[in-house]
């Protein structure tokens, strides 16, 4: 039987007045491959955080094994200044590095002192030149190297100063020395967020071979699917375990709900009966002693809640007016900051097209939104957007604000009443307890639905957005794509999710391809 790695009984955690999750209660196992799933809000990331000991819980106990090690993948750790891309993985190995560089002075020191002392040293020298051959050391570079390539690292030059790196690609580089250490057990929350296609399917191949336990949190359902054994469902406060991959999950959830609605009607005939009973017998006496009987039975009785489904979020665009056949052209455009990143080629876009904008992370794909929006300068070239057009913009930053969602949506629309603003946030899948939050405090995932509810409201002919289904649950992924293919505008959509673009993306500019043209700085 697999040894407990942790074991959590009774925990309960609240934001303000708003309980998270009550109760839980659940153990990691060695080995497991565990996914977390559930809707935007429910607490993924809040129990995520208490496992690896960054929150405490309001109530309950969480007992580690003593000799376990965590790895948490923290998304705002400061990294070293000075110290390149390779030098911090290898940090991971620092155990190895102490021990040679032990080796490296003893070998300087093997001719000093008398007979007994050489023979001590020489002892040492032999048992620590053994213990790192047999513990890989002389492959630590290639490992280094090889996770490091799988999470496009290498692209960026293993010299790279950590402390230069975008946010996405500090991510990337905590996420590597995460895996390098190998720990017990891993906690991961949306690793997959700042990868492209390939380096997802490169850590879905790492981590289907992952000797040790890791908890995973992941809207990517394709992903999870690959490398999940177990998955644990948070939702209307409770966790409840099942074995399996995601698409099993996913077919003993519906069962589970039918039996639980069944169960729920029978009981809810059983009360009427009863109920109806005790109403037309309890005032006869000659009835009213099995009333009374009734009565009792009916305390006693364990209430099932109904079973209930969240409703899944709408999203509609609507094009506000019809632009000239091109939407935007360039010409000879090269796009980057106080240096160029690259030279595209001549870009065209026709009113009604959907395009994707593709390519690894850090390569340049939100620059060149901006510098098509006039929101950057291009280091030389053109950029001509058409008469009519209007374009309505969905960033990546988040809205870290003290306001409420409410009062956001309110203070960008104001001719809105407020009926209309709350019925819209709803549509959106923003239930009340979301909207009258400040949105510093709302989840990764509600704040994209925010800024979705407003990119709604907003008068556009052609959406760009950048990584809209960063952060987004599976039933919101699903409207947003729907509400896309109904659009009738112009659509330049950065994403990295094949799955999302598949059926109604019609042309795909690959920013890497230009790349491959930049001009030497």
């Amino acid at each position: 039987m697999n040894m407990s790695i942790v074991s959590v009984e009774n925990c309960t955690h609240s934001f303000g007045d708003k309980v998270i999750f009550r109760q839980i209660s659940f153990r990691v196992l060695a080995g497991e491959h565990i996914g977390l799933v559930g809707p935007n809000g429910a607490g993924k990331s809040t129990l995520l955080k208490i496992l690896s000991k960054e929150m405490l819980p309001d109530e309950g106990k969480i007992e580690w094994h003593p000799k376990v090690k965590v790895g948490y993948l923290e998304q705002h750790t400061d990294l070293p200044e000075g110290a390149s891309i390779r030098s911090y993985l290898q940090g991971a190995f620092q155990t190895f590095y102490d021990k040679e560089k032990r080796l490296i002075e003893l070998s300087q020191q093997l001719g000093e002192g008398n007979e007994q002392e050489i023979q001590k040293k020489l002892a040492e020298y032999g048992e620590l030149q053994l213990w790192l051959e047999q513990n890989g050391f002389y492959t630590l570079d290639a490992k280094v190297e090889s996770v490091a390539n799988g999470l496009g690292l290498g692209e960026l030059g293993l010299e790279t100063d950590v402390s230069k790196l975008s946010g996405g690609q500090r991510t990337k580089v905590l996420l590597a020395k995460l895996l390098l250490q190998e720990p017990d057990v891993l906690l991961l929350d949306e690793p997959t967020n700042y990868l492209d296609v390939g380096h997802i399917e490169w850590l879905a191949d790492f981590l289907k071979q992952y000797p040790h336990a890791f908890v995973l949190i992941s809207h990517d359902t394709n992903f999870m699917n690959q490398i999940v054994n177990v998955v644990y469902h948070l939702e209307h406060q409770r966790l409840i375990r099942y074995v399996g991959n995601y698409d099993r999950f996913l077919e003993q959830l519906e069962a589970r709900r039918k039996q639980l609605l069944d169960q729920y009607k029978r009981q809810q005939v059983e009360i009427k009966k009863l109920e109806t009973y005790i109403a037309k017998n309890k005032a006869r006496a000659s009835t009213a002693k099995l009333a009374k009987s009734r009565e009792k039975r009916l305390q006693k009785i364990e209430r099932i809640e109904k079973p209930t489904i969240l409703a899944k979020p709408y999203f509609h665009f609507q094009a506000s007016s019809s632009p000239v056949r091109i939407v935007l052209e360039t010409d000879h455009l090269v796009v980057g900051y106080d240096y160029p990143l690259y030279t595209t080629d001549k870009l065209v876009i026709e009113r009604g097209d959907k395009i994707a904008v593709v390519g690894h992370n850090g390569v340049g794909k939100s620059t060149l939104l901006k510098t098509l929006l006039g929101m950057l300068q291009p280091i030389s070239g053109d950029v001509h957007i058409g008469d009519r057009v209007v374009p309505a913009y969905f960033e990546q930053e988040s809205l870290l604000k003290d306001v409420t969602a409410l009062n956001y949506i309110w203070s960008q629309f104001p001719k809105l009443t407020e009926k209309e603003v709350r019925k819209v946030l709803a549509q959106c899948g923003l239930r009340n307890e979301h909207i009258l939050k400040p949105l510093s405090s709302l989840s990764g995932g509600e704040l994209t639905k925010v800024r979705l509810c407003e990119l709604t409201l907003t008068k556009g002919n052609w959406l760009i957005l950048d990584e809209p289904t960063s952060h987004l649950d599976v039933q919101a992924k699903e409207a947003l794509k729907e509400a896309l293919m109904r659009y009738d505008g112009t659509i330049l959509i950065v994403t990295h999710e094949k799955d999302f673009m598949d059926g109604w993306v019609n042309k795909v500019w690959n920013v890497e391809d230009w790349v491959k043209h930049r001009i030497s700085r």
